[in-house]
């Protein structure tokens, strides 16, 4: 499913259809942007993760977002250059090649949403969003667009696992509809996943990997760090 590198793993099955897309490991550093690390330094860390990508460059577009574990989805449109920032969303579309998309990390899911046209999608999903239908909702946008679910490649990423992830009744009934007498462990994967079938998608691929679990390579929430990592897809223009 994925290809480990020291500074990032790499989604397989999405370079056959010209797109690009990783997931930044420990080892490339904290990429937190609200931490504790000089910005300099966080800063740089961003544009080794751009480059691996193949979203740098003057003519460059790579957009972002203040997340706030809603259902907010952006769609960029071309016509401009940079790394934007936007406000409070949790997911993001690009329709036309060209415009990287990234999210932070460290126990929520990132989502790779990729389609053959070189349509993109980039969704961060915490229970929140899970909760909220903020998959649902990006593959709303592109079947808007005319994509059908069904040529979709989806990839759900290294995110803290079923068995490390445990949440009270109150949560547990917003994920799956009834109230437990206590603590219930949830795999926020696996609920993605049912979520994206039944929004009609076809190709979906998860990541083994927990970032409890694999804690030595990737930042974890509830392993104690404070520390970030970056899920980011792209679909170039030379594919």
């Amino acid at each position: 499913m994925a290809e480990s590198l020291p500074h990032y793993t790499r989604v397989e099955g999405f370079d056959s259809i010209g797109v690009h897309a990783l997931i930044s490991t420990r080892a490339a550093g904290d990429l937190a942007l609200a931490g504790t690390a000089p910005v300099r330094d966080v800063l740089a860390r961003w544009d080794a993760l751009r480059a691996a990508l193949g979203a740098s460059g003057v003519e460059s577009r790579f957009a972002t977002s203040m997340q706030v574990h809603g259902s907010r989805v952006l769609v960029h449109l071309p016509g401009w250059a940079g790394w934007l920032r936007a406000a409070e969303a949790d997911g993001h579309v690009a329709m036309e090649r060209g415009t990287g998309l990234g999210v932070t990390v460290a126990d929520c899911v990132p989502v790779f949403l990729a389609h053959p046209s070189g349509a993109v999608a980039m969704v961060h999903a915490g229970w929140r969003g899970t909760a909220a239908g903020i998959l649902p909702a990006a593959i709303a946008v592109l079947q808007s667009r005319h994509l059908a679910a069904a040529d979709l490649r989806l990839h759900l990423g290294p995110a803290i696992c079923g068995r490390c992830y445990q949440v009270g009744p109150d949560v547990y009934a917003q994920l799956r509809g009834s109230t437990p007498d206590g603590p219930r462990n949830v795999d926020l994967r696996q609920i993605l996943a049912e979520q994206a079938r039944a929004a009609g998608a076809r190709s979906i691929t998860i990541d083994d990997s927990c970032t409890l679990c694999d804690n030595a390579r990737y930042f974890s929430h509830r392993g104690g760090d404070a520390g970030r990592q970056v899920a980011a897809i792209l679909a170039p223009t030379s594919a």
